[in-house]
């Protein structure tokens, strides 16, 4: 789910970007609109926490869509050696499809590996490369003594996911957090998902792989590479980055009962065991619509509207270098 706001949410290629005569070491993408503006008043503990830890680096903040993609490819391409992006996951999404769009080095893997400091709303990604939760300066230090890991990345309507991709309510879900201003944090997420079940209408899809197939009407369909979206929601909690599949979560449709039962269970990654859940692995998924009406997908918390019947998911694993904190 979203947590950017202001006008950073977009994967627009508009930008192109100059770095100088000199290539720096390593370079800081800041987004001030992260988390509602969180990062724009933590831009100086971001600052102090990287010089702290000894990190010598050239820093570039975003001011406008597609900013931070157009950054990391030019980065990559320039020859940067490191990429530390101090936003939430709408920057990391920029991020990531900048670095694929650079072109892959000689083993296949993005040209920088990349790390985070969380300063968004959710934070998915930060949970898998060690930082969630930590304040800039922790974070930085982390940072400093990182591991550099090869992350798999997915890939839909021509466009690359470092999380997760869905179909139906949490796309819609995503829309009514768009909309909501005056709350922060998992509240944001909360709130929007009640808002959605009041008038949601659960679209018919068929989902395919290479092991399973169904058809019916589907709460949503998410295809993660990590364990959980909207900051607190487990999806897929036994999701591994590294291990070359897809993790699915099928909710088919409930009701309202099962619902506000249902919604601890997900905060808590015990959803699993429900009769309505299926949780499962695949390297590919096609989802269809099954009702006439366009899909609704968001990837990595970003809307699309592609006005398209199908879709295919797939893999492509051990692309993304990251650097995973310690």
């Amino acid at each position: 789910m979203g947590d950017e706001r202001g006008p950073e949410t977009c994967t627009s290629t508009a930008f192109t970007v100059t770095l100088g005569p000199l290539v720096p070491d390593t370079l800081v993408i800041l987004n001030p609109w992260s988390g509602r503006g969180r990062g724009r008043r933590f831009r100086p503990q971001v600052l102090r926490g990287l010089k702290d830890a000894g990190i010598a680096f050239d820093l570039a903040e975003t001011t406008g869509p597609g900013h931070a993609l157009g950054l990391a490819r030019d980065a990559a391409r320039a020859g940067v050696r490191r990429l530390i992006i101090a936003g939430g996951d709408g920057t990391i999404h920029e991020v990531v499809n900048g670095l694929m769009q650079a072109g892959l080095g000689e083993d296949g893997a993005t040209r920088c590996p990349f790390g985070v400091i969380p300063l968004g709303t959710g934070n998915d990604f930060a949970k898998l490369v060690g930082v969630y939760k930590l304040p800039p300066e922790i974070a930085a230090a982390r940072l400093a003594r990182a591991e550099e890991r090869r992350f798999d990345v997915g890939k839909a309507l021509g466009e690359y996911f470092d999380n997760m991709m869905g179909a139906g309510f949490d796309a819609e879900v995503v829309r009514q957090s768009n909309r909501i201003r005056r709350l922060k944090g998992v509240a944001v997420y909360l709130v929007a998902i009640y808002k959605t079940f009041v008038f949601f209408r659960p679209p018919r899809l068929e989902v395919r792989t290479a092991g399973y197939s169904e058809t019916g009407e589907m709460m949503f369909v998410a295809v993660s590479i990590g364990v959980s979206a909207g900051g607190s929601f487990y999806l897929t909690p036994q999701a591994d980055p590294e291990d070359g599949q897809l993790d699915v979560c099928l909710i088919r449709r409930v009701g309202v009962p099962t619902f506000l039962a249902a919604v601890p269970k997900v905060m808590k990654g015990t959803h699993g065991k429900l009769d309505e859940v299926e949780l499962f692995r695949a390297p590919s998924v096609t989802i269809r619509s099954a009702d006439g009406n366009p899909l609704v997908l968001q990837l990595d918390g970003e809307l699309r509207e592609p006005g398209l019947m199908e879709v295919e998911v797939t893999l492509e694993p051990r692309r993304l270098r990251v650097l995973v904190g310690r």
